[in-house]
């Protein structure tokens, strides 16, 4: 075996490339190859009707991408910040999960503002955030 002979056989998966019963993926691996004889080089550009990130680094959009749920609100300014920044700067995948959060709540103030439930129960919590905020005003004073 190739391995002894390097002298790397102690190196765990060393030369795994060299017989196809040491990979583990190879049994998996499909063939023919998925995109054997398509009619295009390169898919045809999707039409943006919203706004799309994309990353600073690459020079434009890809072919096809995602616009189900186009950037708004707060979480969409955010985000916005986030892709001024570099994918290599820690700041972006900060700025992008906080958007994430910022998103989950804007959902469920979205949420309640629809649902006449929802408002009644925000006119309660309301009027209780009010009733403790003033209770602590005047607990403070004395």
């Amino acid at each position: 075996m190739a391995t002894k002979r390097n002298g790397h056989s102690h190196i765990r998966g060393w030369g795994a490339d060299l017989d196809h019963r040491n990979r583990p993926a190879y049994p998996k691996e499909r063939k023919p190859p998925r995109l054997e004889n398509v009619h295009w080089t390169v898919p045809e550009q999707q039409l943006q009707q919203v706004r799309v990130f994309h990353s600073s680094q690459r020079p434009g959009l890809t072919p096809v991408f995602g616009s189900t749920l186009p950037p708004r609100g707060l979480s969409g300014f955010i985000r916005t910040q986030a892709f001024k920044l570099g994918e290599n700067d820690l700041a972006h995948w900060l700025l992008l999960l906080f958007a994430d959060r910022v998103n989950a709540v804007e959902g469920i103030v979205d949420d309640v503002r629809r649902s006449p439930r929802g408002r009644v129960l925000a006119g309660i919590a309301g009027v209780g955030a009010l009733g403790f905020l003033l209770y602590r005003g005047l607990r403070k004073r004395r």
